[in-house]
C-alpha cells in the first residue's frame, strides 16, 4: 500500500466509526451532551417544538372534525404493517386522525418474553411518562411490563421479562417503536396537550380487523390475542396508509 493512501484510509475509517457511534452509541454520548448543555423539560420542549408539531398535525385534526383538545387518544400499532394509528375520542365513538409509518422496529410477531430478546411487546398498554432528554430525540415511555406481563412471567419463572420500552424518535430500535424525529415531536406534543393519563396503546402482531390473529408461543397468547382483537375491533379499519 502506498504511503499517500494510508491517511485517506485512516480518515475514512474514522469517519465511518464516528458516524456509527453517532447513530448507535446514543445511550453513551447523549447523557454527556445533556450534561454539558443542560437538560430539557417537557414544558420547554412543548414551548419550542409545539407550534411546529401542532401545525403539522392540524390538517389531520381538521379533516377529522376535531376542534378542541381531544379528551382521549388511542394509539394502535400493527407490527407486520409497521403502522401506528392515532385515534381520538371515547371507545364508544372513536375518530380516526391519521396513520404513521413506524420507521424502525425489531423482532417478529409474538409478545416480548425476556430482557434482550429484541421483541416489541404486544398487549394493552398506556403511556406512562414523557422523556424530553431521550437518547433518541424525544420519547414516550410505555408501561411494559404491565400487570398481565408480570403475572405471566411469574407463572413461567421468568425473572427478567424486559423493561424500558418506548415510542421514540430516530430510526434505531431494539424492542421499541422508532418513529423518526418529526413524528415523535407530534406525538410527544399531543401527549403533553392531552395528558399521558388519557393515552392508551394497543400493540398487535397483525391487524385483527383484516384477519384473525394467529397465536404463537405460550398457551396464554391465545387469550391475549382475543383481548387485543376485542379492543382493536372497536376502531374501524381506516382507509389511509401511512
Amino acid at each position: 500500500m502506498s504511503a499517500p493512501r494510508k491517511p485517506l484510509i485512516v480518515a475514512l475509517a474514522l469517519t465511518i466509526g464516528l458516524a456509527a457511534f453517532h447513530r448507535f452509541g446514543r445511550p453513551i454520548w447523549t447523557p454527556v451532551y445533556y450534561g454539558l448543555v443542560g437538560k430539557r423539560t417537557v414544558d420547554g420542549v412543548v414551548a419550542t417544538l409545539g407550534p411546529g408539531a401542532r401545525e403539522r398535525l392540524a390538517p389531520y385534526l381538521e379533516r377529522a372534525s376535531v376542534q378542541e383538545t381531544p379528551e382521549r387518544v388511542t394509539l394502535i400499532a400493527i407490527k407486520d404493517e409497521s403502522r401506528l394509528e392515532v385515534w381520538v375520542g371515547p371507545e364508544s365513538s372513536p375518530t380516526f386522525v391519521r396513520a404513521y409509518a413506524i420507521a424502525r422496529q425489531s423482532g417478529t410477531g409474538g409478545p416480548k418474553l425476556r430482557e434482550g430478546d429484541g421483541q416489541v411487546p404486544e398487549g394493552v398498554y398506556r403511556i406512562e411518562s414523557l422523556n424530553p432528554n431521550s437518547s433518541y430525540h424525544l420519547s414516550m415511555r410505555v408501561n411494559f411490563p404491565n400487570a398481565f406481563d408480570l403475572a405471566r412471567a411469574a407463572e413461567e419463572g421468568r425473572s427478567e421479562p424486559g423493561s424500558d420500552i418506548f415510542i421514540h424518535g430516530k430510526d434505531v430500535s431494539i424492542g421499541c417503536l422508532a418513529m423518526g424525529d418529526e413524528v415523535i415531536e407530534e406525538l410527544f406534543v399531543l401527549a403533553a396537550d392531552v395528558g399521558v393519563e388519557r393515552m392508551s396503546l394497543l400493540i398487535a402482531p397483525s391487524d385483527p380487523r383484516h384477519a384473525p390473529l394467529e397465536p404463537r408461543g405460550p398457551a396464554w397468547v391465545a387469550g391475549l390475542y382475543a383481548t387485543l382483537t376485542r379492543a382493536i375491533s372497536r376502531y374501524p379499519r381506516p382507509p389511509e396508509s401511512p
